[in-house]
């Protein structure tokens, strides 16, 4: 069975000050997402969809696709503003992009198999992938996916991040909470901050890193509902369109069931610049305990 990859990878990093996706972080220069492609190709994967913006896609085919498009079917989609269903125009003065649903939703006429969708500056580890890629084999059209990570191994040590923050029911997503400002105190309590206050959080609660696995009709659905989410956006200058917010709607109104995958693996990533020599060494162990070949293409 064919099975595809989505790598979104057309934002950049506001915190880290620069297009994290590209930035050499393995022993040879890989980026996180060589590591992806790597992952993904020993799971099982068929062909990877790189989600980029059209301003830098000559730099990035040049320093990142040309690494490994020889090993596996290579595709681009380019989420653009004005990629707007038909009839629609381009809010005058929107200039944020609309969100991770939206760059799934520019895959729409490369898609006709069961996929992946993950972020570009995320290290999901090999476990996660080959455990995703299974799933994917006998997902029906009412079931999606998703692999679920501890909270305590998903935070930065050099300020708050923001995660979706799941309850499950029986193994499936019951809800899925966004929390931001996600940090641990000075006690080494996890909080959020909600209108100046700190709320706890478990070192074991499962959130989710955009790291989601659906059949080939919930691609093909998005359109409809991309149409009423600009209809009902309260404000059409900010408003973005997020997949955790299609599958908590798709789940209560019983369309779906998300099974929660977990998976010996480890994550890490890079919010800010200070978390980019942790992330250096992390590669080079992997490298050097045979997890990854020497070089990986």
């Amino acid at each position: 069975m064919n099975t595809t990859l989505i790598i979104m990878a057309a934002g950049m990093g506001s915190r880290y000050g620069g297009l994290k996706q590209m930035d050499a972080l393995g022993p040879n220069g890989e980026t996180l997402i060589e590591y992806a492609v790597y992952d993904a190709l020993q799971a099982g994967f068929t062909s990877v969809i790189f989600v980029i913006r059209r301003d830098f896609e000559d730099a990035f085919k040049q320093q990142v696709g040309s690494r490994f498009e020889t090993h596996i079917q290579i595709h681009y989609a380019f989420q653009e503003l004005d990629a707007l269903p038909a009839g629609r125009s381009l809010p005058p003065g929107r200039t944020k992009p609309w969100g991770t649903a939206h760059a799934v939703l520019t895959c729409q006429h490369l898609i006709n198999e069961p996929f992946a969708v993950q972020n570009a500056d995320d290290f999901y580890g090999a476990p996660a992938y080959q455990t995703i890629h299974q799933a994917l084999l006998t997902l029906q059209d009412h079931q999606s996916c998703m692999v679920g990570y501890p909270l305590n191994n998903t935070l930065s040590a050099h300020g708050h991040v923001s995660r979706g923050i799941c309850q499950l029911q029986n193994g499936y997503l019951k809800t899925i909470t966004e929390r931001t400002h996600i940090q641990r105190q000075a006690d080494q309590q996890i909080v959020y901050i909600e209108n100046d206050q700190p709320h706890p959080l478990q070192e074991t609660d499962i959130c989710s890193m955009n790291f989601w696995g659906f059949p080939p009709s919930f691609i093909h659905q998005l359109e409809t509902q991309f149409t009423s989410f600009l209809e009902q956006a309260e404000n059409p200058l900010t408003a973005e369109w997020y997949i955790p917010t299609i599958i908590a709607n798709q789940i209560n109104t019983h369309q779906t069931q998300v099974q929660v995958l977990a998976c010996n693996s480890p994550w890490f990533g890079i919010t800010y610049a200070n978390d980019k020599p942790h992330v250096q060494h992390a590669l080079n162990q992997l490298h050097q305990s045979g997890q990854y070949p020497p070089t990986l293409f």
